[in-house]
């Protein structure tokens, strides 16, 4: 590996500021209200402003999100749910733990995420809801899903764990599925350390979501007066990830700005190499570019090249059907082979530089 440059890796952990995070960290820690409260609501009012996403609840994971999204859409024991393998697991391992069959379509080979033709294709009488994954930031085709999910009296759940300020068709992302859920995990666009939020098209289901995210008791009644009529979880947001959170909001913007402007630098400079290609961005879509996707004809040789030169290149994630789990539900995807093979993440986010860029394109132009 090269040392005379230091290294550009593809994810990097962001944090506000000492010197305005630390104060605040320290008031709500010795306030002596430290679990879900005053701060925790805030933050939801907060991300529900700038995001454009109304019904918003935050929960103790992006997975915790998604559990109540499938809970909330009728997801049972014996139903299905039409889904993607080109994902991080637990928006699939979510779906067998509410004892849900993940039924698995292909996706479109120049993006990984969901080809609405293979949704259809699948759809039974046992089928429930439609999980669409905005795969690296970039938006699926949600008006042609969300057609379908009409069509076939489904839900449609949007995981953006990976979307984060992205936009499909004028609409923020999470806004067009009846749920959608966001992670705040250590590398995504934005962290609280942990976190999720949990978006509803309906406002009729705020109450029992939140009955659900804590243990099915409603908050604000005396404990001796509530009564739990269905089982529920802790997966509620406590304050000090949402203080945590609310100063990510304040500087969030040029965050999700940079990964934008550095996407769309490598969708014009790669666009013309050899064996190499971006992945495809429809008039429709503005992503948000949390992985810059790239295919290429020989995905390992890029992924060495890059590498020989301190540039963290990688596919980073494993279809879900490869594991042993999910085996029973495997079905061809021919087409998410085509794209797995030629993928490779490189790095695209707010770490970086002008100089950063013009580095990864040049090795790629002289690989």
């Amino acid at each position: 590996m090269s040392n005379s440059r230091p290294s550009i890796p593809l994810v990097k952990v962001a944090m506000p500021p000492r010197e305005k995070l630390m104060p605040s960290l320290e008031s709500v820690l010795y306030s002596g209200m430290i679990a879900e409260g005053e701060f925790v609501y805030r933050f939801e009012e907060r991300f529900s402003q700038q995001f454009g996403l109304a019904n918003v609840l935050a929960t103790s994971s992006g997975t915790a999100a998604l559990h109540l999204a499938f809970l909330l859409s009728g997801v049972r024991p014996g139903n299905e749910v039409i889904t993607t393998s080109m994902t991080a697991e637990p928006t699939n391992t979510t779906i067998l733990q509410v004892g849900a069959k993940p039924v698995f379509a292909d996706v479109d080979a120049t993006t990984g995420n969901l080809s609405p033709s293979s949704v259809e294709s699948l759809i039974t009488q046992r089928t429930k809801a439609i999980c669409v994954v905005h795969y690296a930031g970039y938006p699926a085709r949600l008006n042609e899903l969300r057609k379908l999910a009409d069509q076939y009296g489904l839900s449609l759940i949007e995981d953006c764990a990976h979307a984060l300020g992205a936009a499909y068709d004028n609409q923020p992302i999470g806004s067009v599925g009846d749920y959608a859920i966001f992670s705040f995990q250590a590398i995504k666009h934005m962290t609280t350390i942990d976190g999720g939020i949990l978006a509803m098209k309906d406002p009729g289901k705020v109450s029992e979501a939140r009955r659900l995210r804590w243990f099915g008791l409603s908050k604000g009644v005396p404990r001796t007066e509530v009564d739990i009529t269905t089982v529920g979880f802790k997966y509620n947001m406590n304050n000090v990830t949402a203080v945590i959170g609310l100063n990510q909001l304040d500087g969030i913007s040029p965050i999700l700005q940079r990964h934008y402007d550095n996407g769309r630098y490598f969708d014009q400079m790669l666009n013309n190499i050899a064996g190499m290609a971006p992945a495809s961005v429809d008039s429709l879509s503005k992503p948000a570019y949390w992985l810059y996707t790239l295919l290429t004809d020989d995905s390992d040789e890029v992924e060495r090249l890059l590498t020989s030169e301190g540039i963290m290149a990688s596919k980073l994630h494993r279809p879900n059907h490869l594991h042993s789990v999910f085996k029973p539900f495997v079905t061809p995807m021919p087409e998410l082979e085509i794209f797995y093979d030629r993928l490779v993440h490189i790095p695209c986010g707010w770490w970086v530089s002008d100089e950063d860029r013009e580095r990864i394109v040049s090795t790629l132009k002289r690989g």
